[in-house]
């Protein structure tokens, strides 16, 4: 198993979500998932979902917009603005679902990845705010808790650093 360990969303605040992981791979593989579309296109989105566009300015005040396909063929898109970059260990971003066209069509949260060194492994905390319902907060825990588990089969298929 590539996973070795997870943890369910943090539910003590509706407006909050928290998670973690730990990776069976570098920091700084997991660090260049995030940060790089070819990486981001392997893993991001829920189960069964495509990543057909995915364009990112990867520097503080630099922006990342994102269509996420499902499997009945319907586009969601994403935006965002990075506001903070350390690599390999920090990522602070907003998100933001958008039209085809750019414009919101949800409120805009925060997300903080941190990652830490772990004898070779990396923990991942996961944070995200603030939702407006707790509804909100606990299908962004679905999607993402199926993400990172793309995350994990994509870093266990040996991918180049």
């Amino acid at each position: 198993m590539h996973l070795t360990q997870r943890s369910a969303a943090d539910a003590s605040s509706e407006s909050e979500l928290s998670m973690t992981r730990t990776f069976k791979a570098p920091r700084s593989l997991v660090f260049k998932a995030w940060t790089e579309p070819a990486h981001l296109a392997r893993w991001s989105g829920p189960q069964g979902f495509t990543t057909p566009h995915h364009e990112m300015d990867l520097r503080v005040g630099g922006t990342y917009r994102a269509c996420l396909r499902a499997p009945d063929g319907v586009d969601h898109w994403v935006k965002g603005v990075y506001r903070e970059i350390r690599a390999p260990e920090r990522l602070v971003m907003t998100h933001c679902w958008t039209d085809a066209a750019g414009n919101p069509t949800g409120p805009e949260t925060l997300i903080t990845v941190t990652l830490t060194d772990r004898d070779g492994a990396t923990l991942m905390n996961f944070h995200q705010a603030l939702f407006e319902s707790s509804a909100s907060r606990d299908g962004h825990s679905q999607g993402w808790s199926q993400s990172f588990d793309r995350l994990v089969d994509y870093l266990a298929e040996g991918v180049a650093p």
